[in-house]
This record gives C-alpha cells, sequence and structure tokens, in this order.
C-alpha cells in the first residue's frame, strides 16, 4: 500500500509539474529569416558569397597605400564595408546555428548547418586578407590614419584591438589553410560532440532520458533518483568514452598545432589575448580561488553533510536540496515575474529590456528530444536581437538561469548599438551582466523572507550556485590545463583523463565528498572543454567581479545605474581597466579577487550563524 501509496504522489505531482509548465515559450526566428527554404535565406548566402569576392578584388593589396593617403585615404570606407559583410554573414551563420541548437538530431537542421558553415567559410576566405593585410601596414601609418578618418577612427577599439594579435599572425596563405580546413578540423569534431551529445540517452527506472533531464534528477529530494542518475550518467558515458576520449585527444593537438605554429607560449594565453585579459591576471585568479577552497567548498560541504545526516556525502548528493528547500514546480509566468521584479527594482530600462524577450517571442524554453542541452544567449546580429535558449524544468535553479541568460539578453541589446565589429564583449566581461542579474534576482528574493528555514535554503543554493561558478570553473580550468600539458607528450587515454578530473575535483571540492566509482567519467559531457577550451576561468572572473561590483553599488547613494549601463553599452571598445575604473575597482591588483571570493566566505559564515 505505501509503495502504491507513494507512487500516486508522485504521479500527482509529476501531473502539477507538467500542468505548470504546459505553455513554455518557444522562439520565433523569423526575425532572421522566414524559414530554412525561404528565398531571402537564399539570396542573402548568394549575395553574402558574391560580395566577399567583390570586396577582395576591390581592396586586396591596397591598405598600406590607403593608410599612407592620410585624408585622402578610404580605410574607413574599406572598415564599413567590412563590417557589412560580417553583418550580413552573422546573420545567416546566426540563424542556422538557432534552427540546429533547437533540434541537433534532425537530419535536415544538420545539414543546414553544415552547409551554411561550408558556404560562410569559403566566403569569409576572401575576407581573410583584410585583418592580415591591415595588420601590416606601418604603425604610425595607422595611427595617423585613425586620427585623419574620421569614419576610420570610429573603428579605433577595433584597430588597436585588431594589432595585438599580430606577433601571432602567419602568411596569408597559411591563414587561409587553417581558415578553409576549420571546417573539417575543429568545426567538424565540434559537430561530432554536440550530435553525439545529443543521442544519448540514460536508463532510468525503464525510461529512457536525454541529458537534461538526467541531469535535473541529481537535484532530486530522493536519494535513491539522486543515485539511479548518477549510475545512469556513468554507465553511458563509459559506453560512449572511446568517442569523447578521440574528440579530447584531436581537439587538444590541433590547439596545440595551432599555438606552435603561431608563437604562443602557455597553453592558455590564446584565450587570454581573445579575452583581451593578462596571463598574470588570470593566474592571480586562479591561486585566489585555489587558496581559498578550504574556507569555500571544503567547508560548506561539511556543513551540507551535518544537515543531510551524513559524514561524506557521495556525489551526487552535491547539488541535493536541503529539507527546507521547496519542492513546487516554479511555473512559467512566476519565473517571469520573479526576474522582472527584481530587474525592475535596480532599474526599469532594465526590466523593460528584459520584457521584450518574452513579448516578442525571442526565448526557447521548453526541453524536447534533439535539442541543445544547457542555456545560452546568442546575440546574432545588431540589426537584430539576441535569442536566448532554455531548458527550463520549474526548478529554482531554472529561474536563476533565466536570470542569468536575461542579463547577457540587456547585456547584447545595449552594446548593439557598436555595430558588428565592436558588439562583442570579451569573455571575461561577457559574463559581468548575467551573474548581475542572478545576483539581483537572488538579493530581491532574500530580502522578501522572512521565514528562516526557507531563507537558510536560499543562501544554501546561492552559495552552491557560487560555488559551481567559482570553485568548480577552476577546477575545470586547472583539469584543462593538465590535459593540454600531457598531449604535448602524446594522446591521453580515458583512464588518464579520468584520473586528472577526479584530482582536480578531490581537490575542489574537499574530504566531505566521496567521489564514488563511474564519476571518472563525468568530464566527458563539458561542451566548454570542446567548443571554448578554457573558457571556463571566464565564469569564476565575473562571478568575483560582480560581488564586488555588487558591493559597489549596495554602498553607492547614487549613480551607480548610469556607470552600470555605460559600462554594458561599451561592448568592446573598452579594457577591463578602463570599464571597471569609474566603480574604483582594479582586476589587475590581487586583493581584488579576494574581495569577491569574501562575499562567499560571507554567506557561508550567515549559514554557520543559521545552523
Amino acid at each position: 500500500m505505501r509503495l502504491q501509496f507513494e507512487r500516486g504522489v508522485r504521479a500527482a505531482a509529476a501531473e502539477t509539474a507538467s500542468a505548470a509548465l504546459s505553455d513554455l515559450p518557444e522562439w520565433d526566428l523569423s526575425d532572421l529569416y522566414p524559414g530554412m527554404d525561404s528565398a531571402e535565406l537564399k539570396r542573402d548566402l548568394a549575395l553574402a558569397a558574391d560580395l566577399a569576392v567583390a570586396f577582395e578584388k576591390r581592396w586586396k593589396g591596397t591598405l598600406a597605400a590607403e593608410a599612407a593617403a592620410g585624408p585622402a585615404g578610404r580605410l574607413g570606407q574599406a572598415l564599413k564595408e567590412y563590417e557589412a559583410l560580417e553583418e550580413l554573414m552573422g546573420r545567416i551563420a546566426s540563424y542556422a546555428g538557432l534552427v540546429y541548437s533547437g533540434n541537433t538530431a534532425d537530419p535536415q537542421r544538420a545539414k543546414l548547418y553544415g552547409d551554411v558553415q561550408e558556404k560562410m567559410t569559403d566566403a569569409s576566405a576572401h575576407l581573410l586578407f583584410f585583418a592580415l593585410e591591415l595588420n601590416l601596414a606601418d604603425d604610425a601609418l595607422v595611427d595617423a590614419a585613425l586620427e585623419a578618418d574620421p569614419a576610420f577612427g570610429h573603428y579605433r577599439p577595433w584597430v588597436l584591438d585588431l594589432r595585438k594579435d599580430k606577433p601571432y599572425q602567419l602568411e596569408d596563405r597559411i591563414e587561409q589553410l587553417f581558415h578553409e580546413k576549420s571546417v573539417t578540423g575543429r568545426g567538424a569534431w565540434n559537430r561530432l560532440f554536440d550530435e553525439t551529445m545529443t543521442a544519448l540517452r540514460f536508463k532510468i527506472d525503464g525510461e529512457e532520458l536525454t541529458l537534461e533531464p538526467t541531469l535535473n534528477k541529481l537535484q532530486d529530494p530522493d536519494p535513491k533518483i539522486r543515485r539511479t542518475a548518477a549510475e545512469a550518467l556513468a554507465e553511458t558515458f563509459k559506453e560512449n568514452l572511446r568517442v569523447f576520449t578521440l574528440v579530447t585527444n584531436t581537439l587538444a593537438k590541433d590547439k596545440e598545432i595551432s599555438d606552435r605554429w603561431r608563437g604562443f607560449k602557455d597553453i592558455a594565453d590564446s584565450r587570454h589575448l581573445a579575452n583581451r585579459v593578462e596571463r598574470e591576471v588570470v593566474d592571480a585568479l586562479a591561486a585566489a580561488v585555489r587558496e581559498a577552497y578550504p574556507r569555500l567548498s571544503h567547508r560548506y560541504y561539511a556543513m551540507k553533510a551535518r544537515w543531510l545526516g551524513m559524514e561524506r556525502m557521495n556525489h551526487w548528493d552535491r547539488n541535493a536540496p536541503l529539507p527546507e528547500t521547496p519542492q513546487a514546480t516554479i511555473g512559467w509566468d512566476d519565473a517571469k515575474n520573479t526576474v522582472l521584479t527584481a530587474y525592475h527594482r535596480f532599474s526599469p530600462e532594465m526590466a523593460d529590456i528584459a520584457r521584450t524577450f518574452f513579448d516578442r517571442k525571442w526565448i526557447d524554453a521548453p526541453v524536447r528530444p534533439g535539442k541543445a542541452p544547457g542555456a545560452f544567449a546568442h546575440p546574432t546580429v545588431p540589426s537584430a536581437h539576441p535569442y536566448v535558449l532554455l531548458n527550463y524544468m520549474g526548478k529554482p535553479r531554472d529561474v536563476m538561469t533565466l536570470a542569468h541568460e536575461l542579463g547577457h539578453g540587456v547585456h547584447q541589446v545595449l552594446a548593439g548599438a557598436q555595430g558588428a565589429l565592436m558588439a562583442s564583449t570579451p569573455l571575461t566581461l561577457a559574463e559581468t551582466a548575467s551573474v548581475f542579474g542572478e545576483m539581483l534576482t537572488f538579493r530581491s528574493l532574500l530580502d522578501r523572507t522572512t521565514d528562516r528555514r526557507e531563507r537558510k535554503a536560499m543562501l544554501a543554493q546561492k552559495v552552491e550556485d557560487m560555488i559551481n561558478t567559482v570553485v568548480r570553473q577552476i577546477a575545470f580550468y586547472e583539469f584543462e590545463r593538465k590535459v593540454h600539458m600531457e598531449r604535448r607528450n602524446g594522446e591521453l587515454t580515458a583512464d588518464r583523463l579520468g584520473q586528472f578530473w577526479l584530482e582536480v575535483q578531490k581537490e575542489s571540492l574537499g574530504d566531505a565528498i566521496e567521489l564514488k566509482p563511474g564519476y571518472e567519467t563525468f568530464w566527458a559531457y563539458i561542451p566548454h572543454f570542446i567548443h571554448s577550451p578554457f573558457y571556463v576561468y571566464a565564469y569564476a572572473f565575473g562571478d568575483c567581479l560582480v560581488n564586488s561590483l555588487f558591493a559597489v553599488y549596495q554602498n553607492a547613494e547614487k549613480g551607480f545605474q548610469e556607470k552600470y549601463f555605460d559600462m554594458l553599452r561599451a561592448g568592446g571598445t573598452k579594457h577591463h581597466s578602463e570599464l571597471l575604473a569609474p566603480f574604483g575597482l582594479d582586476a589587475s591588483d590581487p586583493a581584488f579577487w579576494g574581495k569577491g571570493l569574501a562575499v562567499i566566505s560571507g554567506l557561508i559564515d550567515e549559514l554557520e550563524g543559521l545552523e
């Protein structure tokens, strides 16, 4: 009878959750193109190819002379045409990528994505000369042209950023070969990873689930369900380790070849350059986080083990909800109102921009077979608008994910005025608005919570999210460093990769968490290792930065919002030092990271006080 009763309760809960999630929005991509077979898409594909060829014929071999011509030079005109082409090709590529993300298992979508990748690679090969040739022009002449030609001077931030790449630039034909081979090289391996991961199924109680719902079960209140989910993940990952190991080895070698030819000294230097952040700043961040492991993750997980009545938690208990955590499914309207209310308290303009995403169908929220896992905000191009992808299942963390991605979206909307070449923000700063949006939402919810047990659950969840963003991501960074360093000596076996994974996880999580057999395979599903090597430290950078930024906001009498919006509007036109200076912050100061980490430690102190 008890078993039947429990099944009945679960069935009723599932029915309630299903009703709460029955009307989730799906995005409308027609602002980009009416459809996959539309005449507009076909027209733009042909136009991009023709314009790229014409651009090369008109400008190749002329840029040094145009720079030397002073006020009479036409570099500004050339850059304007170049930006227009980037905008056009960006629109096409964004549409294909978003269509594919909606269902990576659909052969027609996969074909469109692959065909567009090839066509855009072919077209952009005709543009490759531009940045290379501009960088070969004499520095003094380029500087003079920036002063003499207002049209060219408009692009000063982009030109100065471009010239930072100059030491690592190769001869034109080699650059073209690298570029064209990317479709059958890195791009193909990325696609193999995505389609393999999408096709995986995880068997739980006779049901076959995709990755997102399975990962979601690691947050289930029932420890048996968490264990079953973890074992299902491990079993399926283990069955596919041969593919994931090959992909990882191939892409690590591909990166080593590129870095060696370009002359990068450290394995992460190319990422630092792309992020426009100094290696010393990232090293200081990583060192500060590792030094803080004992007072952050180790201390928190030991406390959580006591709350759950365990001497040590299993790895599948790491994100288990506390008994105090509300288990009701959060409906979409509630999630929407929660985030918009928090945004409005900070700035009505911020809430108005975020509301547009809901009103104009810029969000794709449901979980669907074949849909890309995780969440993202895609900026597309300035002439259009961003889109947000979620896999919304009504959990409190899903609400925070919505706040996070809408923060990205607001940032991308505001930066769009900088144009296609200068709107994009380095990854280290791209996470600022997203994490700030999360913090606004969390603080708004916490401020209106008076129940001690609910407050404890909220604080615990926020601490876990921050540990996942800071501690876990730096552990990921250390894992990548081990992998890429070892790959220089030859291929890594799946066992070796698993060993590295367990080493960094044990160091970062501490003795309160026992890493059970099977966990050594969990490196396999992290997409950032595949798509963007060393991306992961940007999350820790952004979280610590926002912690410091939020402290400034809480102590500011007035004017903070204006400074904050100015920072977002700047897009990629300013270095992190310029953007943070108005707030009195300096990421190059080693003590800066300690301030951000102290915020996390302070929340853990508050939780200890609630014990």
